[in-house]
């Protein structure tokens, strides 16, 4: 009786098995495949944007401060942001299907939980949830595209990719906004976490189904804890630092204990990943030319991007006068573009290659800046609108070609750990470029006021002129460093063509 079971459970195991490989093996399953991972692309994303629409609500509806209704927000950034290259490992060690399809669960149920938070620490609690599987869908997303689809169509489906994390994030708000007006079966704000429930539970079967098999890899490597804890514990006290700093005081004892514990946390990652055999980052990744350049390059650009999206609704509503309906208007051309354009410069890579599509992207994105220098007080709203256009084309042009050679040039049994570093140095870039834009800024104006004869840049007695005038010599500032760093991008953009194959055969050798 035994026997006969365990021959139907091989014979359904080798069905199984047939099944799977007859579709991974059709031309045409890997756009299922695309398509299932464009499904937790678009959840993440969105879920990144969708809740800022509702902190004033969530605000009100549990009667908290501020400064813990800020923490909805800050606890999913700050979770995605320290734990991304632990995702990526984990993929690489236990398989990036089985990742990914564990990430959809986690974030589905966190959702849920998020939904039903009867307090606002529950809810903020539930966001490190979300944003656990959150993380997990974006560290394997590109490397599952990566192993899918052969070179010469890598850099179109990394562009579709793209083009629907860019409409995901510029629809958050609009989408949360509209969720919270319409008050689906009296749930208000709770339907904006609600909605990923069911688009949770459909991504979870679609990538039981569709997503490939996991190979099993040849070596046993084992997991690097000490790696995981130091190097996450050091960068969150980094970004807390960074987050922190404008509201305590960067000589704070809090602010200044930030800092040191994040030098101390990290200096023990960098000693213990170079006595560990499978460190959580390989650092011989960093030896291959186009990996680290392609890095650096999109920390660039997204702290570029998210600086302006940042800094912009307090030029365009305090100095040049618009509403925030207009001037929210007048930033959309940035995302809009960006998603029109990343699945054509996807496709030109893939035929040109990708050194002359992001050196390209980033020579307009520093036009761009270079304009916005001039904007002055008075700037005509055609002018605006061309000046976003311009820096959504090129970062359109820069992202997936960029992406596309970042991934391509690892092996493939260091493709999760790949993604996961990518993603956590755009994500740093998001994060960094918020917070520094907002201190130079801060910094400036507080120097122009002081020199003024006022001491606090809050005081109600400062006059609105001064203000104005120390806003304008910091957004100056900001973007000059913008412009310069876009075109730091693409040089080191240019460096790389023709790289990626030595840089291989390089690793390889090691």
């Amino acid at each position: 009786m035994n026997e006969h079971l365990v021959d139907a459970a091989e014979e359904c195991r080798k069905s199984k098995e047939n099944r799977v490989s007859f579709f991974s093996s059709n031309p045409n399953w890997r756009w299922f495949i695309l398509t299932t991972v464009l499904i937790g692309a678009a959840m993440s994303a969105l879920d990144v944007s969708i809740e800022n629409i509702a902190l004033p609500t969530l605000r009100k509806y549990y009667h908290v401060s501020l400064s813990l209704d800020e923490w909805v927000a800050m606890a999913y950034m700050l979770t995605l942001t320290i734990f991304l290259p632990l995702f990526g490992r984990l993929a690489d060690i236990f398989g990036r299907t089985k990742m990914y399809n564990v990430g959809f669960v986690i974030f589905t149920i966190g959702s849920a939980l998020c939904g039903l938070a009867p307090t606002m620490e529950f809810m903020i609690i539930s966001r490190v949830i979300q944003a656990v599987g959150g993380g997990l869908l974006q560290a394997n997303s590109v490397a599952i595209i990566t192993q899918t689809f052969p070179r010469k169509e890598l850099g179109k489906a990394i562009g579709i990719q793209g083009a629907v994390q860019a409409i995901s994030m510029a629809i958050g708000p609009f989408l949360g906004g509209l969720l919270i007006n319409l008050n689906l079966f009296g749930t208000q704000w709770r339907s904006i976490f609600y909605v990923n429930v069911p688009i949770g539970i459909l991504g979870t079967l679609a990538a039981f189904y569709v997503l490939p098999r996991d190979k099993k890899s040849k070596v046993k490597e084992k997991m690097d804890y000490v790696g995981c804890i130091s190097f996450a514990a050091g960068l969150l006290f980094l970004v807390l630092a960074l987050n922190e700093g404008r509201k305590l005081g960067w000589e704070s004892d809090t602010i200044l204990a930030y800092f040191l514990l994040f030098v101390v946390f990290f200096a023990f990652f960098i000693i213990a990943e170079l006595k560990f055999s499978f460190p959580m980052i390989d650092f011989q990744l960093f030896k291959i030319y186009d990996f680290w350049a392609g890095n650096v390059t999109g920390f660039f650009s997204y702290y570029v991007l998210f600086g302006i999206l940042f800094i912009m609704p307090f030029y365009l509503e305090n100095i040049a006068g618009y509403s925030a309906f207009t001037a929210g208007a007048l930033i959309t051309p940035i995302p809009i573009t960006m998603s029109l354009v990343a699945p054509v410069a996807g496709s030109l890579s893939d035929r040109y290659g990708p050194a002359i599509m992001t050196s390209i992207g980033m020579f307009v994105c520093a036009a761009a800046c270079f304009f916005m220098i001039f904007s002055g007080r008075s700037p005509e709203i055609a002018v605006l609108i061309v000046e976003f256009t311009m820096l959504g084309l090129g970062m359109g042009l820069f992202t997936p070609p960029n992406n596309s050679a970042v991934m391509s040039c690892v092996p493939e049994e260091r493709l999760g750990s790949a993604g996961g570093i990518l993603n956590m140095m755009r994500a740093s870039g998001r994060i960094f470029g918020i917070d520094l834009s907002g201190l130079i800024i801060t910094t400036i104006t507080a120097a122009y006021l002081g020199g003024m004869g006022f001491r606090h840049i809050n005081l109600p007695t400062v006059p609105h002129q001064l203000r104005e005038n120390g806003f304008m010599q910091g957004f100056v500032i900001v973007v000059i460093s913008f412009t310069l760093l876009n075109i730091a991008s693409a040089i080191l953009s240019v460096t790389k063509k023709g790289r990626t194959k030595m840089a291989v055969e390089h690793f390889l050798s090691e």
